[in-house]
């Protein structure tokens, strides 16, 4: 059986390298001393490249101008993202990409799915801190509009990303009957809509949604319940593939940093303790690969808890060591490194830390015991 990546998810790998090489980590904005807006936009001029080499239509279906490409493919491409760190929503915007081209009507797919592969749409998603294994979600209900036509949103969602700057928000919403849907809304021009500031850790800007009778057109939901479980087991793992990028470049900045600073002589890394630190990081990071692409073939519950469990602890640990090993060098804000360690904490508790995953993991494990 041959477990290597076909030649097109090769090819979206390689192309995203070209372009997310050209990130250089200075230019990422520090976090602030007081956590908030490090920048008022996202990284426009690097979507833009993304859009002309064909990487935001990775995950469109070919019928409506995309690649056609699936979950495994967008994880090579966001391994490459979390390498720079690329300030884009990548993530939410492939992520969503592929649910509506299994669970979107015929003419939402019409309406947005050619635009996210052109880059004229750039989309969010709430439920930020869910994991992904929770019921149906409780933060937003959606209840049927007067007319018959389309739904009634109530209802709050915190930390949520590019909130202030995406052209659509992905909002998932429960009926009064417990259903899940997908509702589409426009953050910034809905009435009903309003966006409180909320700091981030990376110091992105990130938003408050306070939906209060927002009204959504039925054209502009997703109705199936399985497209919210979908789209967040999807961002869960996504966020796995830029812990790992992340974590790999933080490696290689270390090892560069150990094989070069000299103590009594002798390089670093030529230190007992410093290597056998360095060598169980590199363990961490085989570990969180190997979880990673099995979650993003089966994207089963049980592996993208697992591949979630291992790429927040392991991007936990990785930062960690980093920052010790460079010594005062890794406190220095001249030295990008701690911009890499405000995305990994970030990302470590995107969609659920490592201890929301493992008690998910045993609450799916007695429902459906192994053979």
């Amino acid at each position: 059986m041959d477990f290597g990546f076909s030649e097109e998810q090769e090819a979206a790998r390689e192309a995203a390298e070209g372009v997310f090489s050209q990130v250089a980590p200075d230019g990422v904005p520090s976090p602030a001393l007081v956590p908030g807006a490090v920048a008022d936009d996202f990284d426009r001029a690097l979507w833009d490249r993304l859009a002309r080499t064909d990487l935001l239509g990775l995950t469109v279906p070919r019928a409506y101008g995309g690649s056609g490409l699936d979950a495994v493919a967008l994880c090579l491409v966001l391994r490459e993202a979390g390498r720079a760190p690329a300030r884009v929503p990548l993530l939410e915007t492939g992520a969503t990409a592929l649910v509506l081209g299994a669970y979107g009507s015929e003419e939402l797919r019409t309406a947005l799915l050619p635009r996210i592969a052109s880059g004229r749409l750039a989309l969010t998603v709430a439920g930020h801190g869910r994991t992904g294994h929770e019921p149906p979600e409780r933060a937003v209900t959606a209840s049927p509009a007067a007319d018959g036509n389309g739904w009634v949103l109530e209802g709050v969602q915190t930390a949520v990303p590019w909130a202030r700057t995406a052209d659509l928000a992905v909002v998932p919403a429960h009926t009064p009957r417990g259903e899940a849907l997908l509702a589409f809304v426009a953050p910034r021009d809905t009435p009903g809509l309003a966006l409180a500031e909320q700091a981030s850790t990376n110091g992105e800007r990130y938003a408050e949604l306070r939906l209060e009778g927002v009204r959504v057109p039925a054209r502009d939901v997703v109705e199936d319940a399985g497209a919210p479980d979908l789209l967040l087991r999807l961002l869960a793992t996504g966020t796995c593939a830029l812990a790992l990028g992340l974590g790999s470049r933080v490696l290689e900045m270390t090892s560069g940093y150990v094989s070069r600073r000299e103590q009594f002589g002798f390089p670093l890394a030529t230190f007992q303790a410093v290597a056998v630190q360095a060598a169980d990081r590199y363990i961490d990071l085989r570990a969180m690969e190997a979880t990673l692409w099995q979650a993003a073939w089966r994207l089963d519950p049980v592996d993208v808890a697992v591949a979630k469990m291992w790429a927040a602890d392991g991007v936990r640990r990785l930062v960690q060591t980093a920052q010790h090993l460079h010594g005062g060098a890794g406190a220095d804000t001249d030295y990008p490194l701690h911009r890499f360690h405000a995305w990994a904490k970030q990302w470590e508790l995107s969609y659920g830390p490592a201890a929301a995953h493992e008690e998910a993991l045993a609450d799916l494990l007695a429902a459906n015991p192994p053979d």
